[in-house]
């Protein structure tokens, strides 16, 4: 047997995700976002100049392979790069640019509960904007999906300012003296980032790093006043708003781009890999080719993890019901002609419908269409063709009647 490669799935019932879905994009478009689809395939230098060569994401998980004319090119481990590109390629005046998509990831990493090397991400952007109240906005509307959309209760929001390059300078400097009193207690990869990309050192998933790290320099100390200003200007927004955080001195987000708002949504339902959501404010735009930075904001929700908290959710929503399943049995092969025709019939006044022509015993047909969930029965045997009638059995009551083939479909919509 030949089995799915490690770290993917097999979705066999999509009725969850695509529920979730639809009520993303149901509350996306209240807001006014417009959904758009870029390539799974991507220029690995696309990702390389906007996530920053030191992350994770590039240093070591992104799957890279050669085309025909030996240009680098990658399976896209995540969203908003391309989604700037598209804005900067395909050079959109729409200011500010509102879009979403969703789609698969690939990120080469070790699978565990809530990762997976090939992932569904939702991706949410606004694009050419800079005002603070609009990352307030912003967060609120995925405070909103989350809560009153898919009644996640057990969540919370962490939320970070990150302030600007100066401000990072500063604090780079006051965090470098830190790690250089305890360097003899953090582990290897701390080490490397301390020297490489320090603000990563945030990102370490190792517990005894993690303790230590409480007692660091924070990031909100070391704010200009204008950025200061922001930052309480953002909480105060938010408060306004009645959205719930807790302000998380550590979270940074693990990509080169964000500047200022930081934020994620958690969920201790989900283990060790407790983030479902994250995002921030950022400015890509000369990275890519673009003539000036572009300011905007964005998140991703990923969607596997999203699934568990929605799936132990499940008695707080109204997930639709497969239409009522009606299923056709010709006891011969001389009825099958006659199944096909009154099949397609059903299917014309949108009728769910199955034929069952394996041509067994009744018993087994029967057992069959009562596996497959049939609310009716339709049988179709020598009588029946001859007389221009159906036997209908209703599985839920056993009850068992005839109908006229011309009178078929007024009585099932009854």
């Amino acid at each position: 047997m030949i089995s799915k490669v490690r770290g993917t799935q097999d979705f066999l019932d999509l009725t969850l995700k695509n529920f979730v879905l639809q009520k993303a994009k149901q509350i996306l478009s209240c807001y006014n976002f417009t959904q758009i689809e870029t390539p799974i395939l991507e220029p690995t230098n696309l990702f390389v100049h906007s996530l920053g060569e030191q992350t994770d994401v590039v240093s070591k998980e992104m799957y890279i392979f050669d085309s025909d004319k030996k240009e680098s090119i990658c399976l896209r481990p995540e969203a908003t790069a391309s989604t700037v590109r598209a804005y900067i390629e395909n050079q959109v005046i729409e200011k500010p640019w509102k879009v979403f998509s969703f789609g698969p990831m690939f990120r080469k990493e070790r699978p565990q509960k809530g990762r997976w090397r090939q992932f569904d991400q939702l991706n949410i952007e606004v694009i050419d904007s800079d005002s603070l109240f609009q990352d307030a906005h912003f967060i609120k509307m995925i405070d909103v999906f989350i809560c009153q959309s898919l009644k996640i209760e057990n969540y919370v929001l962490k939320l970070n300012f990150l302030g600007c390059l100066d401000d990072r300078k500063k604090h780079k400097i006051a965090l470098n003296s830190f790690l250089e009193d305890i360097k003899n207690n953090i582990c290897a990869t701390c080490l490397q980032r301390k020297e490489t990309n320090i603000l990563r050192i945030f990102d370490c998933k190792n517990e005894n790093c993690k303790k230590l790290y409480k007692d660091a320099p924070k990031l909100t100390d070391y704010l200009c006043k204008q950025c200061d200003d922001q930052w309480k200007e953002l909480q105060e927004t938010l408060s306004v708003l009645s959205v719930s955080f807790v302000h998380t001195p550590e979270l940074v987000r693990g990509l080169d781009y964000y500047n200022k708002t930081v934020f994620e949504f958690s969920s201790p339902e989900l283990g060790a890999q407790d983030a479902f959501c994250g995002g921030g404010r950022y400015s890509l735009g000369k990275e890519l080719g673009g003539k000036s930075d572009i300011p905007s904001i964005g998140s991703a929700i990923g969607f596997g993890r999203l699934l568990i908290l929605v799936a132990n959710n499940l008695n707080k929503l109204s997930i639709p019901q497969q239409p009522a399943l009606h299923v056709i049995i010709p006891i011969s092969k001389k009825q099958a002609d006659l199944a096909l025709i009154i099949s397609d019939e059903l299917q014309s006044n949108n009728l769910c419908n199955d034929v069952l022509l394996d041509f067994s015993s009744m018993k087994s047909l029967m057992r069959k269409a009562n596996k497959m969930g049939a609310k009716y029965v339709l049988i179709i045997g020598d009588d029946e063709q001859k007389n221009g009638t159906v036997s209908i059995k209703n599985m839920q009551t056993s009850e068992v009647g005839s109908v006229k083939q011309s009178y078929l479909i007024d009585y099932l919509r009854k």
